[in-house]
């Protein structure tokens, strides 16, 4: 008998789960009520992009105070706009890990204080398994399946057999796709955050400076960008060697075409190599239209289902949150309220235990 079963809390109990989320793992104060894992009753963000602005990026202590000022009222109101009483909720989950331990902290004081007032179990969840399963909100996922992972500060292909089993089976070797996006913002003038700036030049740009591919050893899935990030350095300092004007919309194309070039190509051959159903596209980076364009053109061509949340659900929320979190209720997998921020929390650890 699992623990679900024993409590009543878990699926065996026939009764609908209703999930108090908490996401604070960066700049976004966001709290969510979902239930059953896909139906999303609340969602609020507090977005934090204005005060960082500032500084050209994420402060984390700023960002700690932040999360402090506003999640007593978030978690209020989320409860309000959902319907739900105290009483009905099934379980608290709230973001363990990766990210900013101070910013963690705060969430997770937060998700401990509602499960203790509430009587509920407590869920630790993985960040990078929210933006995985954000997916779920709006789609059927279909096991096994891959996941490509592009976010600020992950890039990785994910291996998923079943529900809520994670193999990583590529990742970045330095920086991140949404690092190596605000940096070459910043180097062409952009301000923080910089990704959507390279996103909509690159597309308004007839003009093309043709950049390096890093593919790597022939069988590796893992991804590097710190080279692209040199060479997209060095065009610049050369143009400005030579008195010519530098062509922001020119090296933002090609900027991005080369990273999205890679990430196609390796998310495709590992599909065909692990004959999976599904492409599950997540992250912050998500939200890229040069990407989105790409994969679906490709996928369209391949045969190959490709799945893409919501710009809403792209970006880091609270609802992704509660959904990951429903395979770790379903199974009675709760966390200890001595739980502690992780901000190195390993995805294939925190997979499911049964």
């Amino acid at each position: 008998m699992t623990q679900a079963e024993k409590t009543g809390t878990g699926s065996a109990s026939g009764e609908p789960c209703y999930i108090l989320a908490v996401e604070t793992s960066c700049d976004e104060t966001a709290v969510s009520v979902v239930k059953n894992g896909t139906e999303v009753l609340s969602n609020l963000i507090s977005s934090q992009i204005e005060t960082h602005k500032a500084f050209g990026g994420v402060v984390p202590e700023v960002a700690s105070r932040k999360h402090v000022e506003s999640i007593t009222y978030m978690l209020d109101e989320a409860m309000q706009t959902s319907g739900i009483s105290p009483r009905e909720i099934s379980a608290v989950a709230v973001t363990q890990g990766p990210g900013l331990v101070g910013a963690l902290l705060v969430g997770i004081v937060a998700a401990k204080s509602a499960a203790m007032a509430f009587g509920k179990p407590l869920i630790g969840t993985h960040h990078i398994a929210g933006h995985i399963y954000a997916n779920q909100l709006e789609h059927d996922i279909v096991y096994p399946c891959i996941a490509l992972v592009v976010s600020g500060g992950h890039t990785e292909l994910v291996l998923m057999e079943s529900e809520g089993h994670f193999q990583l089976i590529g990742r970045t070797r330095d920086d991140a796709v949404g690092e190596a996006y605000d940096k070459v913002a910043r180097a062409i003038g952009f301000p923080y955050p910089g990704g959507p700036h390279v996103d909509r030049v690159a597309h308004e740009s007839k003009e093309v400076v043709t950049l390096p591919r890093a593919w790597l050893e022939p069988d590796s899935y893992d991804f590097s960008f710190s080279g692209l990030k040199s060479a997209v350095l060095n065009v610049i300092n050369q143009t400005k060697m030579r008195g010519e004007t530098v062509h922001a919309g020119a090296i933002a194309r090609g900027f991005q075409e080369s990273v999205v070039e890679v990430l196609v190509e390796k998310a495709i051959r590992a599909m065909r190599e692990y004959g999976v159903k599904q492409l599950l596209l997540c992250g912050g980076v998500a939200a890229n239209r040069g990407l989105r364009t790409a994969l679906r053109e490709r996928c369209e061509r391949e045969g190959i289902e490709l799945l893409i949340p919501s710009m809403k659900y792209c970006t880091d929320n609270a609802a992704m949150i509660g959904a990951a979190a429903y395979a770790k209720w379903k199974r009675g997998e709760f966390t200890s309220l001595d739980m502690k921020a992780d901000p190195g929390l390993s995805l294939e650890e925190w997979s499911v235990q049964t």
